[in-house]
């Protein structure tokens, strides 16, 4: 009797299975004809007009990519992107995870924290107005009614002309970036830090460890992790930074970047083509640094 049964259940396990397989489809199929009208599609279509010219009417080849690689206005684009990739990256990491263990310390820790976090509840076009008021730059003899001016001339010294002076206003535009998300380092990797044992520290600091010595022997290395995807995160806001070069020098004085070149060559230039292999550089660049944190979820999660 059982064994006559076997084939109906057999058949009846496959054809829920199959029920199952298609419900898991229906609710995923949405998603994925939003991914390929708003992704995949535009994507294709950038790659397909990097290879024409400004008009997307005449096959220029790689024409595009050279002049992207080889002008000397969008290799200083490349450069300042190098920079905001380094500083920018580099300090906000550094000083989070410094105020993530410092506010930890205090007593005070979640006023200190929201006070720190604040610049990142500001949007990006008003940080820049604000940072750009913040640079006013008057003539000496001048009232320096720009805060970083007034400050600098109280000491003695000359006020100077942070936007335009091309030596200083890449530093100075990646300062109001490194402002802005400070804040978001701090957060994760206090939240982190949150999470290792308070057991390991205090056993420690009895074996005689001083505090230097608990964070780079302890703290640190149980921090790695998440130290990775606060960089891996900054990194990817680098790259595409937009918002604060545009309002507050539009490129200008050698600060463009490569997402606010895209957009010249777009709205500005009207040339299609370069905007477009500008845009696939972009992605080029983004896309491994997304894959790589991926597969190190992944080989976490495992």
């Amino acid at each position: 009797m059982d064994e006559e049964k076997a084939p109906h259940l057999l058949k009846r396990l496959t054809r829920r299975l199959k029920t199952v397989r298609l419900s898991a489809w229906m609710f995923v199929a949405p998603a994925l004809v939003l991914l390929a009208v708003f992704l995949v599609y535009p994507s294709l279509s950038t790659l397909y007009l990097s290879f024409f010219d400004r008009t997307s009417a005449q096959f220029v080849g790689l024409d595009n990519y050279v002049h992207l690689f080889t002008s000397s206005e969008t290799l200083i684009v490349f450069r300042n992107n190098l920079l905001w990739l380094t500083l920018f990256t580099g300090v906000s990491v550094i000083m989070g995870l410094v105020l993530a263990v410092l506010t930890n310390l205090v007593r005070y820790e979640a006023v200190a924290k929201a006070l720190i976090f604040v610049p990142m509840a500001v949007s990006f076009t008003a940080a820049a107005v604000i940072w750009r008021f913040m640079y006013i730059y008057r003539p000496p003899g001048f009232t320096q009614t720009g805060v970083v001016n007034a400050i600098f001339t109280s000491l003695g010294g000359d006020p100077i002309p942070w936007i335009q002076d091309t030596g200083v206003n890449n530093f100075a535009l990646i300062v109001a970036g490194i402002w802005m998300w400070t804040g978001f380092a701090m957060i994760v990797l206090s939240a982190g830090l949150k999470g290792i044992p308070a057991e390991v520290l205090e056993a420690a600091r009895v074996d005689g460890a001083n505090e230097w010595q608990v964070f780079r022997r302890i703290i640190f290395p149980m921090l790695r992790p998440v130290v990775v995807v606060v960089a891996v995160t900054l990194t990817i806001n680098a790259l595409k930074v937009f918002d604060l070069v545009y309002v507050m020098t539009f490129g200008n004085y050698n600060t463009d970047v490569i997402a606010n070149r895209m957009f010249k060559e777009m709205f500005t230039f009207g040339n299609f083509g370069r905007a477009s292999a500008i845009a696939v550089v972009l992605l080029i660049t983004i896309v491994p640094i997304m894959l790589l944190n991926i597969r190190r979820f992944r080989r976490e999660a495992t």
